[in-house]
């Protein structure tokens, strides 16, 4: 008894490691086992996509205001004011949009997808189904990690879009540009270099927060106490793989592209 006391912390995180990747495994192979389910690909698109454009949509256009009114007092001061669209345009695309949507999706997507699993695994919904002859990866898992992969990026695009709309209104409190002008000055400001890995990182963020949020869920133990965790545990994980995954992405975008 002693013995099990002094290791379970190493123990049971190798043994954490060893179900991400089983689960992986498990994903991967039910991709390309015959029947997907179209219908809940379809669904959990509209569910997590469409439903989340209202949030994304408003956190966008706030931070693209607040941007500008920061930015500005600091640019006017050296001269550059007329540099305002193009630093709003690279910081909003290269880094901040993607980072804060992703943010605000692994708190809203994946908290919802881990406590929605658990309250089935608690329920005893997927053995229920496992018992049917239905496939309860395939349905819940694949479906939602395609969903997320796939709905986090544009998302993100449209976060974009709307939060250097919301810096042309902020500027036009304090400044007179026109909207053609800003927005010429944005496109010009923008390199290919700026937008595709900025969109590329936005993919893994969206796997990331689809496969933290089913793990967790269907990693829930007995008990209503487990979906609550199960709901938290997926927020701080997605949120913590977010961030590993941009810091991984800045130094590869740093070689390839910035040398």
């Amino acid at each position: 008894m002693a013995e099990e006391i002094a290791i379970p912390g190493w123990k049971k995180w190798l043994e954490g490691i060893g179900d991400q990747v089983g689960f992986f495994i498990n994903f991967f192979r039910n991709i390309f086992t015959g029947g997907f389910e179209w219908s809940e690909f379809v669904r959990q698109c509209y569910e997590i996509g469409y439903r989340s454009m209202m949030l994304v949509g408003i956190t966008s256009f706030i931070m693209g205001v607040v941007l500008i009114v920061q930015l500005r007092p600091t640019l006017v001061a050296f001269g550059a004011a007329s540099m305002l669209p193009k630093t709003l345009a690279v910081s909003f695309i290269r880094e901040i949009g993607p980072v804060i949507i992703a943010i605000i999706c692994a708190g809203k997507i994946a908290s919802s997808i881990g406590a929605e699993l658990g309250s089935m695994k608690v329920t005893e919904q997927l053995d229920a189904m496992e018992v049917s002859g239905a496939n309860p990866q395939q349905y819940l898992v694949v479906t939602r990690i395609l969903a997320t992969t796939i709905m986090v990026p544009i998302l993100s695009v449209i976060g974009d879009v709307i939060g250097l709309f919301g810096g042309f209104l902020a500027l036009n409190l304090r400044d007179n540009m026109s909207f053609s002008l800003y927005f010429t000055k944005v496109v010009a400001s923008i390199d290919f270099s700026d937008f595709l890995p900025a969109f590329i990182k936005t993919i893994f963020f969206g796997f990331a927060i689809g496969f933290v949020g089913c793990f967790k869920g269907f990693s829930s133990n007995k008990g209503t106490e487990s979906v609550g965790i199960a709901a938290n545990s997926a927020v701080v994980t997605a949120s913590l793989w977010i961030f590993v995954i941009d810091a991984i992405a800045v130094q590869v975008t740093s070689l390839l592209f910035y040398k």
